[in-house]
């Protein structure tokens, strides 16, 4: 059966310029029922103040994956990147041996609405990368990120696959979870169904799943990490 993880019941923290939900523990946040989920140790919804955000900071052994929902992203490292990071887009950055970066809203005028994710790397001390792919086109589920970056998607050195999904009113699609997973809606109504019973989510909400097959009906906007 699916773990609903209801949008309320995460960590919130409110910066002024930064209103951020921690689906798992984080910063300030802590729960030791919420460490992580497998290898997702963050799942962060962010929404950015015009002209703010995250001076240089460092990481390790991590992998960061940024998706746009709404605004841009400016961000620069020191592997020299300096990107505009945009929505629909998604960026892959391996941090592996350490990398140092800064993310800022791009605009001074409109907000910034983003989901960023860490995922524990199969092993330590990889050389840093960076990816960063557009992903225009609407469909029921589009592989974003994948371990062998396959289909047009971004790297990821772990065995998970990110899908985002965009489904209509009414509109469904047969999810599989052969080694479980977890599931983010962050815009719309959904319903899951034949996860040995039925859950509504709204905007926010998230669900956990152990190894099982079922069916999303309806969900406007939703990332997907299936365990492969």
């Amino acid at each position: 059966m699916a773990s609903i993880r209801l949008s309320g019941e995460r960590g919130y923290a409110d910066h002024g310029w930064l209103k951020s939900h921690h689906t798992f523990s984080f910063a300030d946040y802590y729960d030791p029922k919420f460490m992580a989920w497998g290898p997702i140790r963050v799942i962060n919804e962010d929404f950015i103040a015009p002209g703010a955000g995250f001076g240089k900071h460092p990481h390790r052994n991590m992998e960061i994956l940024t998706y746009v929902i709404d605004g841009a992203l400016e961000h620069a490292d020191s592997m020299g990147n300096t990107e505009v990071l945009r929505a629909r887009e998604v960026q892959r950055m391996t941090a592996g041996s350490g990398v140092t970066h800064s993310e800022y809203n791009h605009s001074k005028v409109d907000p910034l609405h983003l989901i960023q994710i860490w995922i524990l790397p199969e092993k330590d001390g990889l050389t840093p990368g960076y990816e960063q792919i557009t992903f225009d086109a609407r469909a029921p589920l589009t592989l974003l990120a994948s371990p062998d970056g396959r289909d047009g998607s971004a790297r990821i050195n772990q065995r998970v696959e990110l899908y985002r999904g965009e489904l209509n009113d009414g509109e469904s699609v047969e999810l599989d979870f052969p080694k479980g997973g977890y599931l983010q809606l962050y815009r719309g109504q959904a319903e899951l169904t034949g996860f040995q019973g039925a859950s509504k989510l709204g905007t926010g909400d998230g669900a956990a799943f152990e190894s099982e097959k079922g069916q999303i009906t309806g969900g406007d906007g939703f990332l997907m990490f299936r365990f492969v």
